[in-house]
């Protein structure tokens, strides 16, 4: 019987130190990423003070600014992206969300090239009042949000 029980305690020593293992490898290899890799979008603000490299892929956050959604031939659009302190043009060609219309939330994926941001994919929004947490506080650091309600958040 001893030898059993022996055979168990091994058992349950190997697994807990594999499982150790490997939480300390995922563990290492998030050490490792850049910082930049945990960030969910940018806002125009963020964009225009600080540029990104060239080729680099991320996320625009902020609302579809008024007056600027232009259709184009077949699915290419253009529009931009705004927080209240700096407005981004986009250009995407694709199928956008039913909800995605000017004064709306929207984040985008995609590269800057040559001042405009070449959106990959524009994210959906779950429904109209729908904003993702990230973009509505960017908005009411800026003082711009308007909530469904019609009353205005921010400083």
């Amino acid at each position: 019987m001893s030898g059993l029980k022996n055979l168990k305690k091994r058992r349950r020593v190997q697994v807990i130190s594999i499982a150790g293992a490997c939480v300390g490898l995922v563990l290492v290899l998030l050490w490792f990423l850049p910082s930049d890799s945990f960030q969910f979008f940018r806002s125009p603000s963020e964009v225009a003070s600080a540029p990104p490299l060239p080729n680099e892929r991320f996320r625009l956050g902020g609302l579809v600014e008024r007056g600027t959604l232009v259709r184009g031939q077949g699915q290419e659009i253009s529009f931009a992206v705004t927080d209240g302190g700096a407005s981004i043009p986009v250009v995407y060609a694709g199928i956008l969300p039913d909800l995605f219309s000017e004064g709306e939330g929207v984040v985008a994926q995609g590269n800057m090239i040559d001042g405009r941001f070449e959106a990959v994919e524009i994210l959906a929004k779950h429904d109209e009042t729908y904003m993702p947490t990230e973009v509505l506080d960017a908005l009411k650091a800026q003082g711009v949000y308007v909530d469904p309600n019609g009353a205005r958040i921010g400083h």
